[in-house]
């Protein structure tokens, strides 16, 4: 399966993965995703906000456990975030059928559409859709960086955007969803575990900062006379690393736009996006405040204007504790793996689902650290190891 999926979206310069919403690298993955369904006899199919299912047995019984997470990626994105949980639930019911595990409940995978919001702009679209955690309303004013929206980027590729918005009723069939992911970060190395329990997702959120200048030739436009909105955003973007230092927080300017983004031109506009992330409400507050607080000074001293728009936010996520620990009891007794648990900053589709059905997260051991790069990477062993920890808590989950 793994080797099956591996080209599909890679870019022959970067390495990297380009697997976005909507586009044919998507279709390819979600075709992937039928196959592996049709070969083992499960009943595929899509559901009205473009997220695919795959089910061993009735999903209308209820009280259905489900695993998967999702296929797209980030810009040049590495091959582990998100196929892994995919594919490892594919390989999970195969270890369960090999055992000759009685199916006493429904079993789904799930493969959840954009959840790294790289052409939209906004993470988890499908499950935040499914969750009514986004209106339909707002999803169709979504629009990628060549003014296609989201409905139309959905029409073009088959699927109908007429229908989408919140399931209660397919979110009501589930008793439990485990999503498995390449841990982003070393903690699991650091510690020479292969698997991890995930305890919390740290609350986080997207800003977008529009400082306003004014256009003007870069070679006759003496430096007294500028009014250059890349000074203040320069300045910003270290403000933001301090900010991050002081607080014990994360912030990164990631993205940016310029207007009229020529070499020989003073900007008129430049657009950056913060991405923040902190243990604590309290201390993402501080930082983002801190930083938005000196933007508008730097903007003010350049004789520039300033938009801060929040685009996103996700408070804090405490994974479903009886889940979590009825986890670690099924990994304590039946595996010789020490589980630990931990906190991660990354958003996930599980983290979106838990206000609605207990979710709960397994990591595999990353040994480098690196997400969202070619350089993320996992050994085959702590791939088989996820495999064998998620198939027993599937097992564990379904005899309960």
């Amino acid at each position: 399966m793994w080797r099956e999926l591996l080209p599909v979206g890679r870019h022959p310069d970067s390495h990297g993965y380009r697997r976005f919403a909507w586009t044919p690298a998507d279709a390819d993955c979600r075709g992937w995703f039928e196959e592996q369904a049709v070969a083992r006899g499960l009943r595929h199919e899509v559901d009205r906000n473009g997220n695919q299912w795959a089910w061993a047995g009735d999903p209308a019984l209820g009280d259905a456990v489900v695993t998967g997470s999702h296929l797209d990626s980030v810009p040049d994105g590495g091959a582990f975030d998100g196929p892994l949980g995919v594919v490892s639930s594919f390989a999970a019911l195969d270890e369960l059928l090999r055992r000759g595990v009685p199916l006493d409940r429904p079993l789904g995978i799930v493969n959840f559409g954009d959840e790294e919001g790289a052409r939209f702009g906004l993470a988890c679209v499908g499950s935040r859709l499914t969750a009514g955690r986004l209106s339909p309303e707002d999803a169709h004013r979504l629009t990628d960086g060549d003014g296609v929206t989201l409905p139309r980027a959905m029409e073009a590729a088959g699927h109908d955007p007429g229908s989408i918005g919140a399931d209660p009723e397919r979110l009501a069939r589930i008793g439990a969803f485990v999503e498995l992911h390449v841990e982003q970060g070393r903690a699991l190395d650091l510690s020479g575990d292969a698997v991890g329990i995930a305890s919390a997702i740290w609350p986080h959120g997207r800003w977008r900062f529009d400082f306003r200048g004014e256009a003007n030739h870069a070679g006759t436009t003496r430096l007294a006379d500028r009014r250059d909105p890349m000074l203040p955003y320069a300045e910003t973007v270290l403000a933001a690393r301090r900010a991050a230092l002081l607080h014990r927080a994360v912030a990164t300017f990631g993205k940016i736009a310029v207007e009229p983004n020529g070499v020989n031109a003073v900007p008129s506009l430049v657009r950056g996006w913060l991405d923040s992330r902190a243990a604590e409400q309290d201390d993402l507050d501080a930082v983002v405040g801190e930083i938005q607080d000196t933007a508008r000074s730097y903007a003010e001293a350049h004789g520039v204007a300033l938009d801060v728009t929040r685009e996103s936010f996700t408070p804090v996520v405490e994974f479903d504790h009886a889940l979590r620990d009825e986890i670690g009891r099924i990994l304590g007794r039946d595996t010789d793996l020490t589980v630990p648990v931990l906190g991660t900053g990354a958003g996930h589709d599980a983290g979106i689902l838990s206000g609605s059905v207990p979710t709960a997260m397994l990591f595999v051991r990353n040994p480098t650290g690196v997400s969202h790069s070619p350089a993320e990477s996992a050994a085959e062993d702590d791939c088989v190891a996820g495999v064998l920890a998620l198939a027993d808590v599937l097992e564990g989950l379904i005899r309960a």
